[in-house]
Formats: structure tokens, C-alpha cells, sequence
């Protein structure tokens, strides 16, 4: 394939691989498209012209108004555990895949629309989607990535020049979200479901075949391919979920049609960042049950892992017992992999080399304890621990009211740092590149998304810009590394549909 409007080459590999896991999508035009954020950093990762994407044929193919050369939309078909129920068919009701675009590098990247309009898998909604809710996605996919944490990205936002009905009008915008893919665990629940009914692994197995060569190479070779996979998606979610956990994130709506096989992080409608710590911390309007709060994310993922497993036992074993044996094993390991990878991220956001083991290690699990006690705020306390390597506790004990259970495990705390480095100097730095300073708090976020809807773009720039780098702390940017003002709240998130 040759460059398209956009500079972008364009593969069908989904949609030519698997039509009975998708529809094609006729894409529906919106009245006045107006360019409202371009990310040139993913624009570019993509091989896209920066320009071209400005003008107004680029802008038309990312309001859904015009199908670039070389694509062929489609919507994908996919499952999903919905708080615990089961829905057999959910797929894409406002998403278009218009396919994948193939880097310089030969890498495929899912380009999606989010809101462009109703497709097959639509049922009862408009397929639209508001703006506050899709520069909300724009804002926290690229703080993410900032963070280091795997995610999906945000190439643009357009405004339609249309209204979206919600409880009350507000204006409409069309998001394009890159992925290395979107196959979730809904999609393997949704291929099992065709298998079973045809009785035949085929579907199955071809959706194997093709994560494994494109998210889990290593699985090709082994002697049991299928297993491996299995094995290397609960490692990637174990990984995954730790660097949520480590930095205080709350996914909000952690259904599998939410989960990626990739391992990153899709769909940022009730997500947010934890302020004081509690491991009960719930802010999603529709999770009244507190399922999904910040401390059950661990479980909730292993659970999820589990649903997926169930729909890959054909390809595990050639007996159904053997096959639950096998993925039995498997997710009794997920604990074990969650505390590696969350032990790891813990020791470097304490100072400590994360590949040497502690004399005293329930140092690691006694920090939380000593946050929740004293109900701190969780990004400043690791940001004031910093300070307090360097020899300066004024910052950390503020935050206490009652510093009892803080001088305790502060001095178990110290006697390690020696053992791990001696220039307390470089112990900080290293943990100031791990703690941020700046993410993207509650209150910061709703206050540019007010300003952003209501016209005024100046304070979603400012904000964006701010946690884009969030570990080096800069002067005149003390209000972004506050915890809400007192009189903020409760605080309420919203899927966006």
C-alpha cells in the first residue's frame, strides 16, 4: 500500500482475518468537524503528516467524515463480564477500527474512532460521544504514558459541531485512539462462543495465532504455544495492574471487555487518581458495590484472567479436565507474579535497588498501612519521602496529623537506605524519577474540561503540558502538585455514555 491523505500506509489485518469478528461500518458525517487537539509525538510515531492532518482533509478523516485510502472500517465484535454479568455480545457501538497503520518500522497500530456514530453493535445509544469525556481520555492516556505505564494513546480530538443528548445537550467530539491492537479478553469470550457453536476450535485458534505474533512472539516457539500465551497475558496484567497500583490509578470500569491482551490500558470514562490513600477508594458512579476500588484491582484482574482462561481451555489441553488443571495452575500463580512486580515497582519508589531482596521486606507492605492510618495523600507522601532521603523530613511528617506510626516504620525505613546506597543524594534522585510530582488530580482535571467545553482551551493546554513531565518538579507549578482543596467533593466519575 501506498501513503494515503494523511501519509499513513493502512493494513486490513483484522478485518481481512476475521470478518465473523466484526462488521463493516458505513462511517457517518458530522456537520461542522473542527480540530480541537492534534498529538504530533503520536502523529509522528504513526508516519503521519502533521500538516496534512491540520487541513481540512485530515481533519475530515478523523471526524469520520471521509475514509482514508486504504482503510476498511469494520466494528468489533466482543463479550464482556459486566460487573460480574455476563453479556454475550457487546462489540463496538460507537468505535470504528479504521484499520491498522504500519510504521516505518513495519509495526502495526490499531487506528480507531471513538464516537463517530452508531454501528451494528450499537444497540439502544447514539454512537456519539461528548467532549469533556473524550479530551478526558486524550489527557489521561497521555499522562499515563508519561508515567510509564502501558497505555493507549490519543492521536486527536475533533468537535462536530453537533450536540449529544446526556442528561442535558453538550457538544460532541470524535476521538482517534491508538492501540498495538484492541483484542481484549471479551474478544476471546466472543470467539469461544462461535467455536462452541460451530463446533470448531478454528475462530479460537486463528485469534491465538494472531496475538501471539503480534503481542506475544516468545509463545510461537514454545512447545505448547497456547499455554504460553496464557501464561505470558497473566504476567503482562499482573505487571500491568502493579503500575497502576504503585502510582495510586483506579481503572473504574475493569469489565474484560476492558482488559487488552496487549496489556495496556483502554478506555478512561471512570478513571482517576486516588488523593488521600484508602484502599476502598471508588469513584465510579455505576460501581455502588465498590468492585472495582482501587485495593480490589489485583483480584478483580486475577478474576478476569480467569474468564479468559475459560474460553481458551479448547486450546489448552485436549480434555476439558485436563485443560482446567492446566489454567488452574497458571492463575494460582498470578498472586505470586502481582507481588513480584508490585514489590519491584514499591522498593524503587522507596529508595531501594529493586532487584536485592530486604532484610526487613515487610518494610515494603507496612507503607501502606502507615498511609491509610494517617489518611495522607498518596503521591505526596512518596514525592515528601524524596525530601527525607535527603536528610529532610519536614514535608512527610506535615502531612501527619498524628506521626506515631510514621516514626516507626520511618526508622526501619532508613536503616535499609545504607544497605542499598550510601549517597543519599542519588537514592532521592532515583526516587524522584519514579514519584511524580504532578498527575492528573481530580479537581485539576474536571476544572479544564469546565474551561475546555465552555470555549476555553487554555487551561486543558496548561494542564496537559504539566503532566506530560511529571517527575521533574518546576517552579510556579505548585497548585498542580496539591491534593483537592477540602471543599472538592465527593467526587463522582462518569462512563461518558
Amino acid at each position: 500500500s501506498q501513503p494515503g491523505a494523511c501519509g499513513v500506509v493502512f493494513d486490513n489485518w483484522f478485518a481481512r482475518d476475521f470478518p465473523e469478528l466484526c462488521q463493516p461500518v458505513q462511517l457517518q458525517p458530522v456537520s461542522a468537524p473542527h480540530l480541537v487537539v492534534l498529538n504530533e509525538a503520536v502523529a509522528q510515531l504513526l508516519g503521519a503528516d502533521v500538516e496534512q492532518l491540520r487541513r481540512r482533509d485530515g481533519v475530515a478523516v478523523l471526524a469520520g467524515n471521509a475514509v482514508p485510502e486504504g482503510s476498511s472500517p469494520v466494528a468489533q465484535a466482543y463479550s464482556g463480564h459486566q460487573f460480574g454479568g455476563f453479556s454475550p455480545l457487546l462489540g463496538d457501538g460507537r468505535a470504528v477500527l479504521l484499520g491498522e497503520v504500519v510504521d516505518a518500522a513495519g509495526t502495526h497500530w490499531d487506528l480507531q474512532l471513538k464516537g463517530s456514530g452508531r454501528t451494528p453493535f450499537a444497540r439502544r445509544g447514539d454512537g456519539r460521544a461528548a467532549l469533556g469525556p473524550m479530551l478526558r481520555e486524550y489527557l489521561m492516556g497521555e499522562a499515563m504514558h508519561a508515567l510509564g505505564v502501558p497505555t493507549t494513546r490519543m492521536l486527536a480530538v475533533v468537535a462536530t459541531g453537533e450536540p449529544v443528548m446526556r442528561q442535558v445537550p453538550l457538544p460532541g467530539a470524535v476521538l482517534s485512539r491508538v492501540a498495538a491492537s484492541h483484542v481484549r479478553i471479551g474478544t476471546f469470550q466472543f470467539a469461544a462462543q462461535l467455536a462452541a457453536s460451530q463446533g470448531d476450535t478454528g475462530v479460537l485458534q486463528r485469534l491465538a495465532d494472531h496475538v501471539i505474533g503480534r503481542h506475544h512472539p516468545d509463545a510461537r516457539d514454545a512447545a505448547t504455544p497456547y499455554r504460553h500465551l496464557l501464561a505470558s497475558v497473566i504476567d503482562t496484567q499482573a505487571s500491568l495492574v502493579a503500575q497502576w497500583m504503585a502510582i495510586g490509578f483506579i481503572h473504574g470500569v475493569l469489565n474484560t471487555d476492558n482488559v487488552t491482551i496487549s496489556g495496556e490500558t483502554i478506555d478512561y470514562g471512570p478513571c482517576a487518581f486516588m488523593d488521600r490513600f484508602d484502599p476502598a477508594t471508588v469513584f465510579s458512579s455505576i460501581d455502588d458495590g465498590g468492585r472495582y476500588a482501587y485495593g480490589n484491582q489485583p483480584s478483580i484482574t486475577q478474576w478476569n484472567l480467569t474468564r479468559l482462561a475459560e474460553a481458551m481451555l479448547p486450546l489448552l489441553a485436549p480434555t476439558t479436565d485436563e485443560a482446567v488443571e492446566v489454567a488452574t495452575d497458571m492463575l494460582n500463580a498470578f498472586p505470586a507474579r502481582y507481588d513480584h512486580h508490585w514489590t519491584r515497582r514499591m522498593q524503587a519508589k522507596l529508595g531501594y535497588d529493586p532487584d536485592q531482596p530486604l532484610a526487613d521486606p515487610d518494610v515494603v507492605d507496612d507503607v501502606t498501612a502507615v498511609m491509610r492510618a494517617g489518611g495522607v495523600d498518596h503521591t505526596s507522601f512518596f514525592r515528601s519521602l524524596s525530601a527525607a532521603a535527603r536528610g529532610d523530613s519536614t514535608a512527610l511528617f506535615a502531612l501527619f496529623d498524628d506521626t506515631t506510626q510514621l516514626e516507626g516504620w520511618l526508622t526501619r525505613w532508613q536503616a535499609q537506605l545504607p544497605v542499598h546506597g550510601s549517597d543519599a543524594g542519588a537514592v532521592a534522585a532515583a526516587m524522584d524519577a519514579v514519584n511524580p510530582v504532578y498527575i492528573p488530580r481530580n479537581h485539576l482535571v474536571e476544572d479544564a474540561l469546565d474551561h475546555a467545553v465552555n470555549g476555553d482551551l487554555a487551561v486543558f493546554e496548561r494542564l496537559l503540558t504539566v503532566v506530560a513531565d511529571p517527575f521533574t518538579e518546576r517552579p510556579g507549578l505548585d497548585d498542580y502538585a496539591q491534593p483537592a482543596p477540602a471543599d472538592f467533593g465527593p467526587f463522582r466519575t462518569f462512563c461518558g455514555t
